[in-house]
């Protein structure tokens, strides 16, 4: 279950505040009338001050009123935003991303190049920031994908654990060109703990806001052109 503790406070303080101004507002009218049945007749009172306050108690309440409704709404939409994240467990997904899991032989990301990249170099670092491989290679423009089967630079085998991947991509005079960097993976769960829900990919926990593409097909049997392994 989702956590709605912080609307729940919210809403017990706004009882706490409304019924707050309803005592003082009884107070108020119990004084005003002790006041009118007690006054001077031939100097009555000046109801300029009574009037102003009556128009104060007024404000606060429709304020109160105005931020019920809000939070109403508030939880009318994280309710619908839950549901809707529930939904995705299951589905293949595309996030945005350079973090992903080493899982039965293969890590797999997703790239995106406006311009042919001839002189480009990938490399991959572990959870620790420690570079596990490297290796240069020419990529199209467009989007493509980069699989890797866990095989070090130095030819050890890795068979689990999460990486992160970097690509410098440079054309032929070696001009830089920005490369987008994408995960691809099966839902596996969803946090509703806290204020976005959490997609679970592989371990790694990717927020609602990043899914960028639902469905597709995850990679299997031949690598593809760009395989770094």
């Amino acid at each position: 279950m989702s956590d709605v503790s912080g609307i729940s406070g919210t809403g017990g303080g706004l009882d706490t505040q409304r019924r707050t101004i309803a005592d003082n507002f009884d107070t108020f009218l119990e004084l005003l009338i002790t006041q009118l049945k007690n006054q001077n007749p031939l100097e009555p009172m000046d109801t300029n001050q009574f009037t102003q306050q009556l128009v104060q108690f007024t404000s606060v309440e429709q304020q109160l009123k105005t931020n019920e409704f809000l939070q109403a709404m508030l939880q009318s939409t994280q309710n619908a935003t839950n549901s809707n994240a529930v939904t995705y467990v299951g589905k293949t997904v595309t996030a945005s991303g350079a973090t992903t899991e080493l899982r039965d032989g293969k890590a797999n990301w997703i790239f995106k190049l406006d311009k042919p990249a001839e002189n480009s170099t990938v490399t991959i670092k572990d959870q620790n920031g420690n570079v596990v491989y490297t290796e240069k290679l020419a990529l199209k423009a467009g989007t493509d994908e980069l699989v890797w089967d866990g095989t070090r630079s130095d030819g050890n085998k890795l068979t689990s654990g999460q990486f992160t991947i970097t690509i410098d991509a440079r054309d032929s005079n070696g001009t830089y060109i920005p490369a987008t960097t994408e995960l691809m993976g099966v839902v596996e769960a969803v946090d509703l703990s806290g204020p976005e829900p959490q997609l679970i990919i592989a371990g790694l926990r990717i927020p609602l806001s990043g899914i960028t593409s639902v469905g597709g097909e995850m990679p299997a049997g031949d690598a593809p052109e760009d395989e770094a392994a």
